[in-house]
């Protein structure tokens, strides 16, 4: 059977009214944020449930609607020492608009006051300027319906909302406002209503910290299904550690009043501390290893951290080289205690967490999260930060595109094709094709649209990624790690 009603054993839950509007569909919304709203739903404490904005239309009938919104929330992984398996159906959601089939009734929302709280995770490329009219049915980026839907609210003579993004670019919230006014300006939106903007709106920063690698395939998905009862096309996997810090004080706390339901829900007046251990230790080791662990043979991430080489690989990555250039002042034990956390999630038994998931819009990440840890490194020490280097030099392999068809971009390993998910793929398969390695590191590294630096004026840094770049080609990824390894 398939999952519905029927298994609920709080079918009242379902009869909440909607106090978010959610865009995106995606696992870490929905085992993360969801998950929080969902708990604090079960306890009493929130009483509201979350309307769904996905991007596109499916193109049949949406999974969402078959499954009466409903999805499986299964918490795998160690907790204090001991294993913990947890099965939840998650009734937190109420209905899944499209935003290009349904723009109207997405914009129906605005009116009602008792949404009073926008969420959102549309990728660090989600959260760009676009310069385009918000009349639009509907306008094609994330901040530019969100203006809609603020100003549609605006003229319903409603007050504002607390807007929380928890996409992975510093100052989220800060950034979303900026464009948001930006959009404000070009559509000639009267002064009463930035005003409104300004003075009835709360954008929060916000950090979101959990892996959530989606639904396991084949025979584990099919074990899982029989353990459960019951299918569910939205299972999603998730480890126990949660993590959402949003920037924000009494007013904020008010709205966000799930918060209480779970100590994983942080709402501070600074959240930078989270943010510098999460993006840099988790997200910075999982960007920098991405490339390097798929293209050594690894599927996973805990597959990875079984081989001996490549721990320490990580292990050593991770501390000497990503903690000193966290720009940001930390406590040395905090950074210990995460960094020991980290690994423990990282090793975590029932995740099936891909590596090439982790590859997916490669370069902003790698812009976004490690590339100020390698100018910061290199402003405090003056010096090569070896792991790192070869970390980067993978990642410029797995950038090596050998095949293009219909405009999607093929790199290759072991005799097999893999898609290379990123906005820069184009830019890569040219390079390849037209340049030898030293010329392609340096015209990568002097790019200051990709970087925001030239990162040729590094002293060494360039010679080095050759230098690992070359061996990686001729002798393979994982002899290019071992190798150092013999020596650290």
């Amino acid at each position: 059977m398939k999952i519905d009603k029927s298994l609920l054993t709080e079918p009242a839950l379902t009869q909440l009214p909607e106090k978010v509007l959610q865009f995106g569909t995606g696992v870490l919304l929905r085992g993360l944020c969801d998950y929080f709203i969902d708990k604090a739903n079960k306890e009493g404490i929130f009483n509201g449930r979350i309307v769904v904005v996905k991007s596109t239309d499916s193109g049949g009938a949406d999974t969402f609607a078959e499954q009466d919104n409903l999805y499986t929330i299964c918490v795998r992984g160690i907790d204090k020492g001991a294993p913990k398996e947890e099965n939840i159906i998650s009734s937190a959601i109420s209905r899944v608009l499209s935003a290009q089939s349904q723009w109207s009734d997405i914009l129906a929302t605005a009116k009602d006051p008792a949404i009073e709280i926008v969420i959102s995770n549309t990728t660090e490329v989600g959260l760009q300027y676009v310069e385009e009219s918000i009349l639009q049915t509907p306008p094609a980026s994330f901040p530019a319906k969100l203006t809609a839907w603020l100003y549609e609210r605006f003229q319903a003579g409603l007050p504002g909302a607390v807007i929380v993004p928890t996409e992975l670019i510093v100052g989220n919230g800060d950034k979303l406002k900026e464009i948001v006014l930006q959009l404000c300006a070009f559509n000639q939106l009267p002064e009463v209503f930035i005003e409104w903007l300004n003075t009835e709106n709360r954008f929060c920063n916000s950090l979101v910290d959990r892996i959530v690698p989606g639904k396991p395939k084949g025979e584990k998905l099919k074990e899982l299904f029989d353990k459960l009862g019951y299918e569910d096309d939205l299972l999603t996997i998730a480890e126990v550690y949660r993590l959402w810090a949003i920037e924000g004080d009494d007013k904020v706390k008010d709205v966000l009043s799930f918060y209480e339901a779970d100590p994983g829900v942080k709402i501070e007046k600074n959240i930078e501390q989270y943010r510098e251990l999460k993006l840099r230790m988790l997200n910075g080791t999982h960007t920098l290893m991405c490339g390097m662990a798929y293209l050594s043979g690894f599927e996973t991430v805990k597959e990875a951290l079984a081989d001996e080489l490549m721990e320490k690989f990580i292990t050593i990555l991770m501390t000497t080289e990503i903690v000193p250039a966290i720009p940001y002042k930390i406590e040395p034990k905090v950074c210990q205690r995460y960094g020991r956390e980290v690994l423990d999630r990282f090793r975590n038994p029932y995740l099936e967490h891909q590596w090439i998931s982790i590859t997916l819009q490669y370069t902003m990440k790698m812009r976004m999260r490690n590339i100020p840890l390698l100018l910061n490194y290199y402003k405090e020490f003056n010096t090569i930060p070896q792991y790192f280097a070869r970390g980067f030099a993978a990642y410029l392999l797995f950038m090596k595109a050998i095949k293009e068809e219909n405009g999607k971009y093929y790199g290759q390993k072991d005799g097999e094709l893999y898609l290379i998910q990123c906005d820069s793929a184009a830019y890569f398969y040219k390079l390849w094709q037209k340049n030898a390695t030293e010329q392609l590191v340096n015209k990568v590294l002097s790019n200051k649209a990709l970087w925001g630096s030239d990162l040729t004026k590094l002293r060494g840094f360039a010679e080095n990624v050759t230098t690992h770049l070359s061996n990686m080609q001729m002798i393979g990824v994982k002899e290019v790690v071992s190798a150092l390894n013999v020596y650290a």
